[in-house]
């Protein structure tokens, strides 16, 4: 039971009041004290809201033998426990504080070699050094597997060029650049386009055009070069060509460093092993081939207009474990499928290497290449025990516990036969109030 706030002030001013009424002090001050207890009494009865912040509320448990209710209490906890060991701990593995911030480094090395004989090119050995382009790369990496025929084009050739061992030029009124003398080559122009176009791919046009025979000149490389679009791949061999993928992670949170060549593991392996999913799952030694065939497509096609292969590495290391325990997960897909059979499908790029002859002309070797590039991304995240995840998730559990208490209560006191009984037994008021006096002063005659 609890006595008001508002009954302790009157009685403190009864008392107080009669004592220095006694003392004979002043009227004045038994006025104020007089006016204090008649407030104190105005706040106890008019404010009852105020008051009752300052009363305790305990819980009352009260025993519902109502069996339905009770298994729906007791399976929703199970589920809860379920969830908060399995899910949680055993799949997610709440307990770990994680790191996703996956520090990597990719390193490529192609090795194969091949002999080629064709009629644009004769007996040509390809190794590593004309296939791998540039020669040196770490990722992505790029392996040519068809080049069309190497275009010579002088900067000054004309009309007259006959080729590189007999070389007839005609000059363009003696004028020179920078990069040697400019050459005026003949283009093919479609019938009814515009001429005004002064920029075009293979150069500058010089503004003089032939309209009998639908031809313009320009400066630039001559001969220009012809639309071919290769139906063999020139290196069908490059299947058995391998990639070495050397990768490095590390975790910085953890201090964790590791590679994707396992430890123990000898020169001689790395000869003579070659990736396979079941067999030799942390080789990092790949055959070109079925690094194609891995993601559902012919190599013999994609060998011929090129592709991008996409080589992803995962890492998901649990550190609570032996540390051999890490290691990658390889996964392969076809990044440019999207656009296959299209007028844009395939990869290839243009290259050219470049001469000067004696009198200082130059001159160039134009290359069309067609290949595969290979497109490594690296992923991960590693995990290791740590007291303050744990305990969250554990007081997740528990406040999903009591959202089961608050769901069968509701259907007990709300949606049950009986619940204005379970209610009536549930909530009870303390209907005891205590009597407060009324605060009464008295003054002496003498005032």
């Amino acid at each position: 039971m609890i006595l008001g706030t508002g009954g302790l002030l009157v009685k403190f001013c009864h008392r107080f009041s009669w004592s220095i009424s006694s003392l004979v002090f002043s009227e004045e001050l038994v006025f104020f004290l007089t006016s204090l207890s008649r407030c104190a009494m105005a706040a106890a009865t008019s404010c009852p809201f105020f008051l009752s912040l300052l009363d305790y509320k305990t819980e009352k448990y009260v025993i519902a033998q109502n069996k339905k209710v009770g298994v729906l209490f007791r399976v929703f906890q199970l589920a809860v426990v379920g969830y908060l060991v399995g899910w949680v701990f055993l799949w997610k593995k709440g307990y770990q504080e994680r790191e996703e911030a996956l520090q990597s480094s990719v390193i490529t090395k192609l090795k194969g070699v091949t002999l080629i004989n064709s009629s644009e090119s004769g007996l040509h050995l390809w190794g590593p050094e004309d296939y791998v382009i540039p020669p040196q790369v770490k990722s992505p990496s790029f392996t040519a597997t068809h080049m069309c025929p190497p275009r010579w084009q002088p900067q000054g050739a004309g009309r007259g060029l006959r080729g590189p061992r007999g070389l007839s030029r005609r000059r363009n009124r003696g004028r020179r650049s920078r990069y040697g003398r400019v050459g005026v080559c003949v283009v093919p122009v479609a019938r009814g386009s515009r001429l005004t176009q002064v920029v075009i791919s293979t150069g500058i046009k010089t503004g003089r055009c032939l309209n009998d025979t639908g031809t313009c000149e320009i400066h630039g490389w001559c001969p220009v070069e012809s639309n071919y679009r290769p139906v063999e791949a020139l290196l069908k061999k490059a299947e058995n060509f391998t990639i070495y993928i050397k990768n490095y992670i590390r975790f910085p949170k953890f201090g964790f460093s590791k590679s994707n060549v396992l430890d123990g593991r000898n020169d001689t392996y790395l000869k003579m092993c070659t990736y396979n999913q079941l067999h030799h799952p942390y080789c990092p030694i790949f055959r070109l081939g079925d690094l194609v065939n891995w993601t559902g497509h012919s190599f013999e096609d994609l060998a011929v207009v090129g592709g991008s292969i996409g080589v992803l590495i995962e890492w998901n290391c649990d550190l609570d474990k032996d540390e051999s325990r890490c290691g990658p997960r390889y996964s392969f897909t076809r990044l440019d499928v999207h656009a296959q059979g299209s007028v844009s499908s395939g990869y290839n790029f243009r290259f050219a290497r470049y001469y000067k002859d004696s009198e200082g002309g130059m001159y160039r070797t134009l290359y069309k290449v067609y290949g595969i590039r290979i497109d490594i991304m690296v992923n991960g995240q590693a995990g290791k025990f740590s007291i303050i995840p744990t305990v969250v998730n554990i007081g997740s559990g528990l406040a999903l516990m009591g959202a089961g208490v608050f769901m069968c209560d509701m259907i007990l006191l709300y949606m049950m036969s009986k619940s204005s009984l379970y209610r009536e037994k549930k909530f009870e008021t303390d209907r005891y109030s205590p009597v407060v006096e009324p605060c009464r002063l008295s003054v002496p005659e003498a005032f």
